[in-house]
């Protein structure tokens, strides 16, 4: 169900009843958290990638670990592969846009690494060739997704995928989802 034009009252019980099933995820969560702390233990790096807002959300991520979430601790290696519009035309002209995160994994991945995917549909061309490619080069793969996610969690060692299909709706839950694992992982380098 997706509230009508502005029905507050409507958008907030749709919020509310996407999160409240995502309770049951916990298990999932704590699983991603456990992979990105041996990644960083093991001195890997987690590169974050996503088109448009999942582009905003994998700055945003990178941003918490490698600067701060909460707590003072040591910067923690992460890498928004979003970020250098440089690269990122370069690659869209002279590649194709469906090679753009796939070909800096390309450069930049060694095994052990953890590659972290946001796609709200699960079926962006650029992120899935970079899940591919992540499997290749060994990486542990992250896929944040939506109910029709398929494509994606089949090409990914731990999948979250919140149980609706409006992006806005999973970008929320994503959102919520990504701060609990910057929490857990910062509080595993600040004890």
């Amino acid at each position: 169900m997706q509230p009508s034009s502005g029905d507050w009252s409507a958008v907030v019980a749709e919020h509310v009843r996407v999160v409240s099933q995502m309770e049951p995820l916990a298990g999932t969560l704590d699983a991603m958290v456990a992979a990105i702390v041996e990644c960083f233990r093991n001195g890997g790096r987690v590169y974050v990638l996503g088109n448009g807002g999942s582009a905003a959300d994998a700055q945003h991520i990178a941003a918490e670990l490698l600067g701060r979430y909460r707590r003072h601790r040591r910067a923690l290696p992460a890498v928004a592969l979003t970020t250098d519009s440089s690269t990122v035309t370069a690659i869209s002209n002279d590649l194709g846009f469906a090679e753009v995160f796939a070909r800096q994994l390309e450069g930049l991945v060694r095994p052990g690494d953890v590659v972290w995917l946001l796609s709200t549909s699960g079926a962006s061309a650029n992120v899935l060739a970079a899940a591919r490619e992540a499997g290749r080069r060994g990486a542990v793969t992250i896929g944040f997704t939506g109910q029709r996610g398929d494509a994606l969690a089949e090409l990914c060692t731990h999948v979250l995928r919140v149980p609706h299909a409006a992006a806005d709706r999973i970008q929320e839950a994503h959102e919520l989802a990504y701060h609990y694992i910057c929490d857990k992982v910062e509080a595993a380098f600040t004890q």
